[in-house]
């Protein structure tokens, strides 16, 4: 009954150019511009999802589905995919192209700080003032998250919750000593060899080779994922990835300090990027914070598994903490 209730969500996929970077949007609900809208209908929320590494959004789909449908369809949930992190299909349009005028000037677009700059871009140009953000990050999405809240805050960021928070030691984490040689000095030797062997490929040959990798990820959407055998996505996801080695160092206390109180943090229990001692470290530091350790054993990776477990969480959250405020009315009513 669950999946036949997520067939029927409509889903929106479209392309930007935004900060100079190819975008993929996908948005759950019938709202599609919510400038367009008349203010009867216009929602009082938007559900926002940053992803993590690669920012293939179109892995998220099964969780934005369960989290709006969680949340009984009240407010739209959006997932914005990393700049350069896809390319648009021939048959596809470029809808708008945004570049921030109030932005600060970032000619390293595919890096740490162009991803930052890349959101906050977005949501500048396509989130009216008047309507409230809860922001959903994952992985070094949660480190966006608060980089978002450190440089942009006159957003209307209400919450964000920052589901296995990497926001700080990552080269020193149990994944991060075997990733920072790969991604920081290997990757070079691998750009090659991924150019000659993909670059040539014939789209029906990529796209092969994509239902191949989401057969063995068990993972199903109804968007293409041929960028995952794009080199150039590829090699920007390594890039970041480089970054997110040398530069998510030290935790950001100052600003966790200043907005502990719309803060949520879910760290796992079998997280090799962000282990238990982080989130010992956190809790000490902050003992009045919503700061949780996982009773599930979800995974860091939890999209290509536990979609639902995860969305059930973050819905039962945003529910208790909906109920709390001012914002209860159905998303379409005013």
């Amino acid at each position: 009954m669950d999946s036949e209730i997520k067939e029927e969500i409509p889903v929106r996929e479209e392309f930007i150019l935004c900060c100079g970077a190819e975008t993929q949007v996908l948005k759950c609900g019938p709202w599609t511009d919510l400038f367009d809208n008349q203010s009867a209908n216009r929602p009082k929320l938007l559900v926002f999802i940053i992803t993590g590494n690669p920012g293939f959004s179109a892995f998220y789909v099964p969780f934005a589905k369960a989290i709006y449908s969680s949340i009984n369809r009240r407010f739209p949930v959006w997932v914005v995919s990393h700049g350069g992190h896809v390319l648009t299909p021939k048959d596809k349009k470029i809808l708008a192209t945004i570049d921030d005028p109030n932005g600060q000037e970032n000619k390293d677009t595919y890096g740490l700080r162009g991803q930052v700059e890349h959101k906050i871009a977005f949501l500048r140009a396509h989130v009216p003032k008047e309507i409230k953000l809860v922001i959903v990050g994952h992985s070094i999405g949660c480190y966006i998250s608060l980089q978002i809240l450190k440089l942009a805050p006159e957003l209307p960021i209400i919450h964000s919750f920052l589901l296995f928070p990497t926001i700080e030691r990552m080269s020193e984490s149990p994944n991060g000593r075997i990733a920072t040689p790969l991604l920081c000095w290997l990757r070079y030797a691998l750009y090659v060899p991924t150019y000659l062997l993909l670059k040539p490929c014939p789209e029906i040959i990529k796209s092969w080779l994509a239902r191949m990798v989401l057969q063995r990820m068990n993972l199903q959407t109804e968007f293409s994922l041929l960028n995952i055998c794009e080199p150039f996505c590829l090699v920007n996801a390594a890039y970041l990835g480089a970054q997110e080695m040398t530069q998510v160092v030290k935790r950001d206390n100052e600003i966790i300090k200043e907005h502990l109180s719309k803060l949520t943090f879910y760290y796992g229990t079998i997280d090799r990027w962000c282990p238990t001692e982080y989130y010992e470290d956190i809790k000490k530091d902050f003992p009045d914070g919503d700061i949780r350790l996982c009773e599930k054993k979800i995974s860091h990776a939890f999209i290509l598994s536990s979609s639902q477990d995860m969305a059930d969480v973050v819905a039962g959250w945003l529910n208790d903490y909906l109920s709390k405020t001012e914002i209860r009315t159905e998303g379409n009513k005013d």
